[in-house]
């Protein structure tokens, strides 16, 4: 068990490595994460249920075992930061992604694809990049269970309402039920599991190893994304990265700014940051890739893949520049202490 809880903790220290390495191997070798892709059943509302789709419910179900009473506590005493979370996450990215789609006159799947996107919860690893750039951590843990808990009813909603200037068809059950399977129910178990368990010194111990398994969730759900849409990616036009890009960034830049319109500390305004901008690309790569309704417009996956590869790498990236730049901060904070008593 302590040889698997150091093996977690490296994989949770070098998140962007790992999945970078993923991603650039399985380019390269596009079979050694084809079964990522496999269908295991279709399930009565005509969804496929994937090998992604379990790796997607076992990161969530990851999650959950971190959730206690304790963390719904948190919620209660926090509910002006937790609503103004929720509001920018399901206000900025989805209609950003509907304002980019125009700017860009993006084709009808590629933009109901970037919409999608938009219009999911935050990223199933944006806690440890929050954790890693010194931000909120409880305050992440709250956003990501409120918009994920909301993910069933809003993001089928706002995808039928922002995709209507589309000639694509949109219905919210499928993706409602699909969000139930592979999201909620999960993060349901994990959480009982936690409050019945919690105290048990050996569940403890196992806990300690799910940040790695969440981090291998993550990166083998983008090795999946890369290994059937990864021939495509540079086929697809440069426009694609264009939209990806803007989206992600303009998320990061605007959560920023709303944190600091309501007046947040840095560690909050950092962490609304991660939450809006690092989208759950994974669980929208899921939905256009196994939902029936999405069949007819098969480039809305591509942009969706590509979202799901570069969210994993910018949100490591953006912690990483955070942290690099409170490192600087107390070296100078330190420097400059040193010099005055000299």
């Amino acid at each position: 068990m302590k040889a698997l809880q150091k093996v977690s903790k490296f994989l949770s220290d070098y998140t962007s490595i790992v999945v970078i390495a993923i991603a650039v191997v399985t380019f390269l070798v596009p079979n050694l994460m084809a079964w990522v892709n496999q269908m295991l059943f279709v399930d009565p509302v005509s969804n496929k249920f994937t090998c992604q789709s379990i790796i997607i419910g076992i990161i969530m179900f990851s999650m959950g075992l971190t959730l206690t009473t304790q963390d719904f506590k948190i919620l209660a005493q926090r509910p002006f930061d937790i609503c103004v979370g929720a509001i920018a996450q399901y206000l900025i990215m989805p209609f950003l992604a509907f304002g980019i789609s125009k700017a860009l006159n993006l084709p009808d799947g590629i933009a109901l694809g970037l919409i999608l996107v938009g219009c999911c919860p935050g990223g199933v690893s944006s806690n440890i990049m929050s954790y890693l750039c010194g931000g909120d951590v409880a305050f992440s843990v709250g956003m990501t269970t409120v918009s994920t808990l909301l993910s069933p009813f809003m993001t089928p909603l706002l995808v039928s309402l922002l995709a209507s200037g589309t000639h694509v068809s949109i219905k919210a059950l499928p993706m409602f039920v699909s969000i139930i399977e592979t999201v909620i129910f999960p993060v349901a178990v994990g959480f009982l599991l936690n409050y019945l368990l919690g105290k048990k010194k050996a569940f403890a111990e196992a806990q300690k190893v799910m940040p790695g398994i969440a981090v291998l969730g993550l990166a083998f759900v983008v090795g999946g994304v890369v290994s059937s849409q990864g021939s495509k990616f540079f086929t697809s036009g440069v426009v694609i990265f264009a939209a990806v890009l803007l989206h992600n960034g303009l998320g990061y830049l605007l959560g920023y700014g709303a944190g600091k319109l309501v007046g947040m500390n840095t560690a909050k305004k950092r962490t609304i940051s991660i939450e809006v901008g690092m989208q759950n690309a994974g669980l929208a790569t899921n939905l256009a890739t196994t939902t029936a309704q999405f069949a007819s417009t098969p480039e809305s996956a591509i942009i969706c893949a590509v979202s799901c590869t570069w969210h994993s790498i910018s949100g490591t990236l953006l912690a990483g520049a955070f942290a690099l730049k409170d490192k600087m901060a107390a070296k100078k904070a330190e420097e400059a202490a040193e010099t005055k008593t000299a």
